[in-house]
C-alpha cells in the first residue's frame, strides 16, 4: 500500500504507514549504498532543534501557537526514540545531510499534522522555518557527540578509572622488574606501573571535556551560507536558549557562524582526543596480556578472569580476550580518526560536505570506546590476580638492578659485573664479591628498595666521582 506524496521536483509513491515524504523517498530510491544509517542520535538532536526553532518562530515570527505545539509534540515523539523506524536514510547521501534534515521536517510535520486533526504543517515552511540544512545539521553534529559523551562515554572511562585505581591500591608495595624496549630495567613498584594507566585516563577524560566544550557553541542561526538570511533578528539566541534550557546542557550561540559551517576542525579536535584514547587504551591492553602471558611459559607476573574457554582444541587454555577486543577497538578508532581528518580537510568554501560520514564515524567511535571500556574494567581489569611469587622471582633473576651499584663503583664496574653474572649464572652479589668490587654488607646496603626505586643517594656514596 503506497501514497502518493510531491515536493518541489514533482510526485513520488511512499509507503502508506511511513510519515516520511517526498524527499526522504527520493534519497532511499537514489542512495542504496551500504547499511550504515545515519546516527539516531543525530536525528533526536535535529528534532530538539526543531522543537526550539519553533518555539522561537512563534515568539519572533508569529507562527500560529497551535503549529508551534504540534511541531513541539511531534518533536518530543521523534526525541524519545517513539518514531525511531522513521529515519531510514543512510550516511550515504548529499554531504550536507539536507536530506536527513528533510526527513526529522517530513516525520515532524506529518506527525503534527495527525495531532492536529488537519493537513497545515509543512516540512519546509513550518517546522524547517529560520533553519538550513547547513546550520542545522552541523548544530545537531555538536549536540550529538556533547549528550553521548556526557551520558556514555565519560561514565564509562571513569569507571575504568576507577577500577585501575583499585588494582594499584592491591598493588600495595610489591617490587617488580621494570622493562624498557623489552628488555629487563631497574625495579619498580607495580603500584607506580599501574598508576601509570591511572594517569592516563585521567589526562584523556580532561583532554576530551575540553574538547567536548568547545562543541557547546551551536551555528544555528547562520542558515544557508553563515549569513542568517531568511532567520529574524536574535533567533540563534533564542533558539539555543531553549536548546539549553530542554537539555540541561549550557550550550551558547556560536560567534561565528561562517566559521562553524565551512570548518569543522572542532570535530576533528574532539575526535583527536579520541584518538588519543585509543593509543592509551591499546597500551593499557597490551601491556596487561604481556604481563598475563604464559601462564607457565610467558611473564605470569598477574592472572586475568577465565571468562571463556580459549581454544576449540587446547584444553583449558584461556586467553586475554578483553584485551583482544580493547585493541580492536582501539585499531577501529584510529582508522575512524583517519575518515574524520580528511572529512574535515574538505570544506569548499561556506560548507562542509562531508558531515555525514564525519558523525557517523565519531558516534561509533564514541560508543564503541565507551562499550570496550566498561566491558574491559568489568571482565578484565576488576579480576586481575597480582602473582607476587613470580614478580618476587623475577626480581631476584634481574640484572639490572646492579644499576644501584654505579653511585659506589660507578658504570663501567657495574657493566662488568652484570656481564659476569649473565656469563656465569651467578647472583649480582657473587659477581660484585668474585670481582672484588664490593663486599656483601656494602652490596646489600645499596639494594634497598629505597635504592632500587631511584631514591637520592647522599653524597659520600658516589666516592668513584671524587
Amino acid at each position: 500500500m503506497t501514497r502518493i506524496v510531491k515536493d518541489s521536483m514533482g510526485t513520488i509513491e511512499v509507503a502508506d504507514g511511513a510519515y516520511w515524504g517526498a524527499v526522504t523517498q527520493r534519497s532511499l530510491n537514489n542512495f542504496r549504498i551500504g547499511h550504515e544509517k545515519m546516527p539516531i542520535q543525530l536525528i533526536h538532536a535535529l528534532a530538539l532543534i526543531k522543537e526550539a526553532a519553533a518555539l522561537t518562530n512563534q515568539e519572533l515570527r508569529g507562527l500560529d501557537e497551535s503549529y508551534a505545539k504540534a511541531i513541539e509534540q511531534a518533536a518530543e515523539e521523534v526525541r524519545s526514540g517513539k518514531l525511531d523506524d522513521q529515519f531510514p536514510l543512510k550516511v550515504w547521501q548529499t554531504g550536507s545531510g539536507t536530506q536527513t534534515n528533510m526527513n526529522v521536517n517530513e516525520v515532524i510535520a506529518k506527525r503534527g499534522n495527525d495531532i492536529l486533526g488537519v493537513e497545515v504543517l509543512h516540512p519546509n515552511d513550518h517546522v524547517n522555518l529560520s533553519q538550513s540544512s547547513n546550520d542545522t545539521i552541523p548544530s545537531a553534529m555538536h549536540m550529538a557527540v556533547v549528550q553521548r559523551t556526557r551520558d556514555k562515554l565519560m561514565p564509562a572511562l571513569q569507571h575504568l578509572r576507577n577500577s585501575l585505581e583499585a588494582l594499584q591500591e592491591r598493588a600495595g608495595k610489591q617490587m617488580k622488574v621494570g622493562r624498557t624496549h623489552l628488555q629487563d630495567a631497574t625495579p619498580i613498584y607495580f603500584a607506580q606501573e599501574v598508576s601509570a594507566w591511572v594517569a592516563m585516563m585521567d589526562y584523556n577524560m580532561a583532554n576530551i571535556q575540553k574538547a567536548t566544550e568547545a562543541l557547546m557553541a551551536l551555528p544555528l542561526g547562520g542558515t544557508a551560507v553563515g549569513t542568517g538570511i531568511n532567520a529574524p533578528k536574535d533567533f540563534a539566541k533564542r533558539a539555543v536558549e531553549w536548546i539549553a534550557e530542554k537539555s540541561g546542557i549550557p550550550y551558547k550561540e556560536m560567534d561565528n557562524k561562517f566559521f562553524g559551517l565551512s570548518s569543522k576542525s572542532l570535530m576533528a579536535n574532539y575526535h583527536g582526543a579520541l584518538n588519543a584514547l585509543a593509543t592509551d587504551t591499546m597500551k593499557m591492553a597490551n601491556d596487561i596480556r604481556w604481563l598475563a602471558s604464559g601462564p607457565r611459559c610467558g611473564f605470569g607476573e598477574i592472572s586475568l578472569p577465565a571468562n571463556e574457554p580459549g581454544s576449540s582444541i587446547m584444553p583449558g587454555k584461556v586467553n586475554p580476550t578483553q584485551c583482544e577486543a580493547m585493541t580492536m577497538v582501539a585499531a577501529q578508532v584510529m582508522g575512524n580518526h583517519t575518515t574524520v581528518t580528511v572529512a574535515a580537510s574538505q570544506g569548499n568554501f561556506e560548507l562542509n560536505v562531508y558531515m555525514p560520514v564525519m558523525i557517523y564515524n565519531i558516534m561509533q567511535s564514541i560508543y564503541l570506546l565507551a562499550d570496550a571500556c566498561q566491558s574491559f574494567s568489568d571482565k578484565c581489569v576488576s579480576g586481575i590476580q597480582i602473582n607476587a611469587s613470580v614478580m618476587e622471582d623475577e626480581l631476584r633473576r634481574s640484572l639490572m638492578s646492579v644499576t644501584a651499584l654505579t653511585p659506589k663503583i660507578g658504570y663501567d664496574k657495574a657493566a662488568k659485573v652484570a656481564k659476569l653474572a649473565h656469563e656465569e649464572s651467578l647472583t649480582l652479589k657473587a659477581a660484585c664479591e668474585k670481582l672484588g668490587f664490593l663486599d656483601d654488607e656494602s652490596f646489600d646496603e645499596l639494594m634497598t628498595p629505597e635504592h632500587l626505586l631511584g631514591l637520592k643517594l647522599e653524597d659520600e656514596e658516589a666516592s668513584h666521582l671524587k
